[in-house]
């Protein structure tokens, strides 16, 4: 009985380089996301255009692709990837913006002085509707198909590369 126990360190040394060995070649940046394929959650809110005087809901996003893009005025990447946004805006792409938790009078003063990339921009003050997609923080860009499916979610800075990689097919 003796005689197995020196072999126990050896044991332990395989398991723990095999459950390091898995995680090898993973992009750490990638999050796992229950909305994948799921349809855009339900929502009703105000659009930051029109004074939070109007609303809109899931149901007016459906019919085209576009990015769905979770940001605010207290994140610093926001505003890094914010010129790359109105880039593709200015290129015809459908932009919805949701400013997540944010002071509205900001939001506009941000928009206004950095120029608005966004189609629409829906007002998240309670962070519902981030709750729904299981946002993390912002910048989050989720690419949302003609039928109002989530089809990819990217966490961080939409830039060049990322575009390519990920979104460009989309709407080609």
């Amino acid at each position: 009985m003796n005689k197995y126990w020196r072999f126990i360190p050896v044991v332990v040394f395989f398991v723990l380089a095999g459950f390091l060995f898995s995680g090898l070649g993973k992009d750490p940046t990638e999050l796992p996301s229950v909305v994948l394929g799921k349809d855009l959650p339900s929502f009703e809110l105000p659009t930051l255009d029109s004074n939070l005087e109007q609303s809109i809901s899931n149901q007016a996003l459906v019919g085209e692709a576009a990015l769905i893009n979770i940001w605010a005025t207290w994140c610093a990447t926001c505003l890094q990837e914010h010129p790359f946004l109105y880039e593709l805006s200015q290129q015809g792409i459908k932009i919805v913006g949701v400013n997540y938790q944010d002071d509205t009078e900001k939001a506009k003063r941000w928009l206004k002085k950095y120029k608005n990339p966004y189609a629409v921009t829906v007002v998240d003050k309670k962070g519902r509707l981030g709750f729904d997609l299981g946002v993390t923080g912002a910048p989050e860009t989720f690419l949302l198909d003609k039928h109002g499916k989530i089809i990819y979610r990217h966490t961080g800075v939409v830039d060049k590369t990322v575009w390519q990689e990920h979104f460009a097919a989309a709407f080609e």
